[in-house]
């Protein structure tokens, strides 16, 4: 990557933090063992390490370590969880309730058990922000329901759910909850969330740890309805089977604990700080630029969704390499780029999607660096205005 290119992407994935790298350094080297031999030390240091991972992970949320199983990231734990649960179903609960902005592999996930499994599927409405309509949401609750999947922090815009809000509505009705919270670390308080939702979804990657690893809380009492969608020696009590990979727990780990310290809850209002100002910059120099989803603390401080009326998203991305890194959003299927469903749902027209960019600042971004962004985002829309209305 050129020296020179600003990140503004870090809700794509973050840089691992120096720190989580020095911490994962021992576990390639010399203390390499497989975490499932129990015949000797090699193998006990190695579970040790794993266990110490859990408790890390499993106290950003509030819950224990063994609720916690290890996997390759959030889509697999995202997986785990619907696929999971539904294939244990009773035949009173037939139906799945998902968010409209949920992350493409919840939504393909549903897709897959309504056309294989024969469950419905029904999507649940947001506002023009990206909250769930929680009067509709209200209106298709009852005990024919077996679980609801709403992300507490999304991708694209955002937008943070009331959660406990959500969670009290399903209690009485018996209804599983599942939130993936992959964004959500870098975002809000997550101490209670273990207490409003029965599975929780988490990503390294997203947290400035490595990829290709994540987590899926599922609560202990939870466990015993959950299908397994990888089988082989039963590791992970019997919910997901295969060697856990001991440096990138280690390192998912050291990236919570650092999220968790003083430190890391500053970083939330310094973010925050520099996307508005980035968004402030860009507005008085293109007057035209609009903000897509929430405003004020109910949004990712890093995230800034921005529509620039009359342009078109790829235009300006393309103008910009290799100086500025940011993100249009959209979802890719099958190699063919369709608009963000995301956006869609709050309203957008397909124009108006696809003349949207997401912006998102992170840890490492520096006052300098969110000025000379504005700066460069400034030129090449004004530059694509000129071309397009000469």
């Amino acid at each position: 990557m050129p020296s020179r290119t600003i990140y503004a992407d870090y809700q794509a994935t973050t840089p691992v933090d120096p720190r989580v790298v020095e911490g994962m350094e021992p576990y390639w080297r010399e203390m390499y063992g497989n975490p499932h031999s129990n015949d000797h030390v090699v193998g006990w240091h190695a579970s040790d390490a794993v266990e110490k991972s859990a408790i890390s992970v499993a106290n950003l949320i509030g819950a224990d370590p063994d609720e916690l199983i290890f996997t390759s990231g959030a889509t697999e734990s995202n997986n785990l969880a619907l696929l999971g649960l539904a294939r244990r179903a009773n035949s009173g609960r037939q139906r799945i309730l998902v968010s409209a902005i949920e992350h493409k592999c919840v939504l393909e996930a549903a897709r897959s058990l309504a056309e294989r499994e024969g469950l419905a599927v029904e999507i649940i409405p947001v506002d023009e922000e990206g909250f769930v309509d929680l009067g509709a949401l209200q209106e298709m609750l009852d005990e024919s329901v077996l679980m609801v999947s709403i992300m507490a922090v999304n991708n694209e815009i955002g937008t943070i759910q009331d959660i406990g809000t959500i969670s009290r509505m399903l209690q009485s009705y018996g209804i599983l909850f599942h939130c993936d919270a992959a964004q959500a670390p870098c975002a809000m308080d997550m101490e209670q969330l273990a207490s409003q939702a029965d599975l929780i979804s988490l990503s390294g990657h997203k947290i400035y740890g490595p990829k290709g690893i994540g987590a899926l809380f599922i609560r202990r009492d939870v466990q015993h309805l959950v299908e397994p969608i990888i089988y082989g020696g039963g590791q992970q009590n019997g919910l997901r089977s295969g060697t856990v990979p001991v440096p990138l727990c280690m390192g998912m780990a050291s990236a919570i604990d650092i999220l968790r310290s003083i430190e890391g809850r500053k970083e939330r209002s310094r973010v925050a700080r520099q996307r508005d100002s980035f968004v402030k910059l860009l507005k008085e120099q293109v007057p035209t630029v609009l903000l897509n989803g929430p405003t004020g603390d109910s949004r990712h401080p890093g995230n800034a969704n921005l529509r620039f009326s009359g342009l078109v998203a790829q235009d300006i991305l393309g103008s910009l390499q290799p100086h500025l890194a940011a993100a249009t959003g959209s979802a890719c299927t099958t190699g063919v780029p369709e608009p963000s469903h995301v956006l869609r749902s709050l309203g957008l027209s397909e124009v108006e999607a696809e003349s949207s960019i997401r912006f998102s600042f992170g840890r490492f971004n520096t006052d300098e660096e969110i000025d000379e962004a504005a700066r460069l985002v400034t030129l090449a829309a004004r530059s694509w205005q000129s071309i397009n209305h000469p």
